[in-house]
């Protein structure tokens, strides 16, 4: 059951102290999750302007790379007014971003509603690259996590975690040690109300360091949670899905299994803008790998992909990511 609060509740010191002292093992890291009541939570707040979403309206999903810049990330989608933001990589209290509570930043620069779930709770300041941004030698929360901006209205909130057992948390995950983390790959999906009935959307990330396998039995269990939520509503799902991530140097994201799963199951990726996702960042500089991990995988909805807009802006990068756009009809 998802609890749905005004702030996330922090991570006491006992909370901590045990964190620390648990053993890296993934039962040990599932009853973690269960215990810590902001790993079953979404904080959800800001304002919106509309009451119901209209029949023909904009989607946007993007991974923000810690969303180092809200205030601008925020000025350059919205030209395009979407109506719902789909987000992904999201600090909040974190000392790598100036402690920001980066979704909640971009949602009143928008003039949206936000919700926001926790994805890690990070156990240190971060990994190597990103330390020399950081003003501080402690994080005021240490939150990073998913979260959907709207227009109008949650009706109805819900966390799916898709990832229990602590890949980024247990000893031997080989990334642990350099970024310890406490939780999981997760999706965060919202029910909302247009002119033309409810819509399910959802904000999603899956596994980097894993194989196609692991993604498509984190999407199966996805798409199960889903159809829970919301049974026989339209669907849309956005976010980064890692496609192709596990087999450089081509990173050829066509092989994945999820992609035929999700259409066996009723879903379509048209709406996906053609286009590599990946590019060269603040914190990932000389980034030349040929990716495309940022899709739209829709069920029950028409409409047009594109445009896709790319992650910088006249002071340079925004994310690793671009942000990719679709119009969506009812």
């Amino acid at each position: 059951m998802t609890s749905v609060v005004s702030r996330l509740p922090d991570i006491t010191g006992e909370e901590r102290t045990r964190i620390l002292a648990t053993e890296r093992v993934p039962d040990a890291h599932g009853k973690l999750l269960a215990d810590i009541p902001a790993m079953t939570a979404l904080e959800a707040g800001g304002a919106g302007q509309a009451g119901r979403l209209p029949s023909r309206f904009t989607v946007a999903a993007w991974n923000m790379e810690r969303c180092y810049f809200p205030a601008r990330s925020a000025a350059k989608l919205a030209p395009f007014k979407p109506s719902i933001v789909l987000l992904s990589e999201m600090d909040n209290g974190m000392a790598r971003t100036g402690q920001l509570n980066t979704a909640a930043e971009m949602a009143r620069d928008l003039g949206m509603h936000y919700a926001y779930g926790v994805e890690f709770y990070e156990m240190e300041l971060g990994s190597p690259i990103e330390l020399p941004y950081c003003k501080d030698d402690f994080n005021a929360s240490g939150w990073h996590g998913n979260a959907i901006l709207s227009s109008v209205p949650f009706v109805k909130l819900a966390l799916f975690r898709l990832d229990e057992r602590g890949r980024w948390f247990c000893a031997d995950h080989a990334d642990a040690s350099d970024e310890p983390r406490m939780g999981g790959r997760m999706a965060v999906a919202a029910i909302v109300d247009s002119e033309a009935g409810s819509v399910c959307v959802v904000s999603t990330h899956l596994e980097s360091a894993a194989d196609s396998d692991y993604r498509k039995n984190e999407f199966a269990s996805l798409l199960a949670y889903v159809d829970a939520f919301a049974p026989g509503l339209p669907v849309i799902i956005g976010g980064d899905l890692n496609t192709g991530n596990h087999v450089p140097p081509d990173y050829d994201w066509r092989g994945e299994a999820l992609f035929d799963f999700a259409r066996d199951e009723g879903y379509s990726w048209d709406l996906t803008p053609e286009g590599i996702t990946i590019r060269s960042s603040l914190i990932t500089p000389n980034n030349d790998r040929q990716m495309k991990l940022d899709w739209f995988c829709t069920r029950g909805l028409e409409g047009e992909a594109g445009p896709l807009l790319k992650a910088i802006d006249a002071q340079g990068p925004l994310s690793d990511h671009e942000c990719i756009l679709c119009t969506v009809r009812l």
